[in-house]
């Protein structure tokens, strides 16, 4: 069981490292006037995407397969943990900003995003929210 929660670990830094990167080549596209610059940011987008597509799910798969464990070994775990609902609601949110950037990379690789840069810069903090209120609700366990 240690080893899963250590690879979930590793999944959730991975699939962060993508969902805080990723808005932030947005911003440097939205700003971007050259054409070579924006089409260079349009490999990176896609490529980080797919990154982000590979911890996103390996993250989840983890944690479904841990949350797994924890009901095979104690049934009522689950319904006694009102903490660990809240965070799966978090987590279902999470996966919901990552979709969203899914759409956003396809818009920018059309050249049809109208975001403002300001607004990227914005959108790009709901995941380091969700991070704390995830992790503190992990480790407190307040409730």
């Amino acid at each position: 069981m240690l080893w899963l929660k250590a690879f979930h670990v590793v999944f959730v830094v991975t699939w962060f490292a993508g969902l805080f990167y990723l808005p932030r080549l947005f911003v440097y596209h939205a700003e971007a006037t050259e054409a070579v610059v924006r089409e260079r940011l349009k490999v990176m987008e896609r490529r980080l995407l797919g990154i982000t597509h590979i911890g996103g799910t390996l993250a989840v798969l983890s944690g479904l397969a841990t949350l797994g464990g924890w009901l095979l070994h104690a049934p009522g775990y689950f319904a006694a943990s009102h903490w660990l609902h809240l965070k799966l609601l978090l987590v279902a949110l999470l996966i919901g900003h990552h979709l969203w950037l899914a759409r956003l990379t396809r818009l920018f690789a059309r050249d049809a995003c109208a975001w403002s840069s300001r607004r990227l810069r914005v959108f790009n903090e709901a995941p380091a929210l969700l991070l704390i209120a995830i992790v503190v609700l992990a480790v407190v366990k307040p409730f």
